[in-house]
């Protein structure tokens, strides 16, 4: 089997897995401004997201999750209990949220431009990445991956990647900084969007599991996540691939997938995002209806969306998950906002 993952990874790496899927490459934004886009100056287009309502979180019952995702043992669902109550939440105020992931080229222009140093260079420790000679089984902790290891950090996280990848192996603590960086740049408030904007964004006026549907077979359209193209590199994970292959075993160049209604990719899939959020297990039950900003206190922030590396249960619009801010991990990114008018 280890042969068999390192002929992949090869072919991975020269395109081989890629090439001929069927798979054509969504269309980028327009970003000219004409419906109130601009693209700035690391080359992100920034979307207009209008104010509104939505419903948020997910009140499922078991035996309806349960028929949608048959391996999933019972604790997993159990363990969904902070998706409720689900609530309604206005969105008072427009905002703009990157059509896409932060790329690698676009965090390699901020590190050079600013002199950062990202946080797992920085303090010496790096991250995680895919080794295939790496066994979770003998691991301290039974992390899907190595690390952390000095050896990987934003610039390798084990495969292969171009400039437009979305960037993974980046902290909360990163994020702030790049926001920090092109607020300071270009006189807007970047931030990383709370966790409410970034469900009332993915889910675009849908209600449904995903933005196309409640079949988690539709993330194949929309999505990179655990599937038959990743499968062969877990095979222990392999009876909770999506049945199907959407052509990526690692991440996918940012916008290969069609958008949602707004206009934004990725929304579930490819990398998970940081949100500006701390978690509350029970911060639902007593949330604020207009623009929530999670709880005062707290160790951890949200994350949301999925990865490449995620089964469908956890790329829903409602499903939540956390790190702490230092956190650098070969499957979380960034996605930004900038606070409208």
């Amino acid at each position: 089997m280890n042969a068999l993952r390192r002929a992949l990874a090869g072919m991975l790496a020269s395109g081989a897995l890629v090439a001929g899927t069927g798979l054509a490459q969504a269309a980028e934004p327009a970003c000219d401004g004409g419906h109130g886009a601009f693209r700035n100056h690391l080359g992100m287009c920034m979307l207009p997201i209008p104010a509104g309502s939505f419903t948020m979180g997910s009140e499922e019952s078991m035996a309806a999750l349960h028929q949608a995702y048959p391996l999933a043992e019972d604790y997993r669902l159990e363990n969904l209990s902070d998706e409720a109550p689900a609530h309604t939440v206005r969105i008072t105020r427009p905002f703009y949220m990157a059509a896409t992931e932060v790329t690698v080229g676009q965090f390699r222009q901020f590190v050079e431009q600013s002199g950062y140093v990202p946080e797992s260079i920085a303090d010496g420790t790096g991250g995680y990445g895919y080794n295939a000679q790496y066994d979770a089984s003998k691991s301290a902790r039974g992390d899907a991956f190595e690390g952390r290891d000095v050896r990987y950090s934003w610039r390798n996280p084990g495969f292969a990647q171009t400039q437009s990848h979305p960037v993974v192996n980046v902290t909360w603590n990163d994020a702030q900084a790049l926001a920090r960086w092109l607020s300071h740049k270009e006189q807007r408030a970047y931030r990383l969007p709370t966790e409410a904007q970034w469900e009332y964004a993915a889910r675009a006026g849908t209600r449904t599991r995903y933005h196309c549907g409640d079949n988690p077979q539709c993330l194949l359209q929309v999505a990179n996540t655990f599937d038959a193209a990743a499968a062969p590199f877990w095979p222990q994970f392999a009876a909770n691939a999506l049945p199907g292959n959407d052509g990526f075993a690692f991440t996918a160049p940012v916008a290969r997938f069609a958008p949602n209604a707004w206009g934004l990719f990725d929304m579930h899939g490819n990398a998970w995002e940081w949100t500006q959020d701390l978690y509350g297990e029970d911060y639902y039950a007593h949330s604020p209806v207009d623009d929530p900003e999670g709880p005062a206190e707290g160790s951890v922030y949200v994350r949301r969306g999925g990865s490449w590396h995620t089964w469908s249960l956890y790329a829903r619009s409602s499903y939540r998950n956390w790190n702490t801010p230092q956190t650098r991990y070969t499957l979380v990114g960034i996605r930004l906002v900038v606070q409208g008018p």
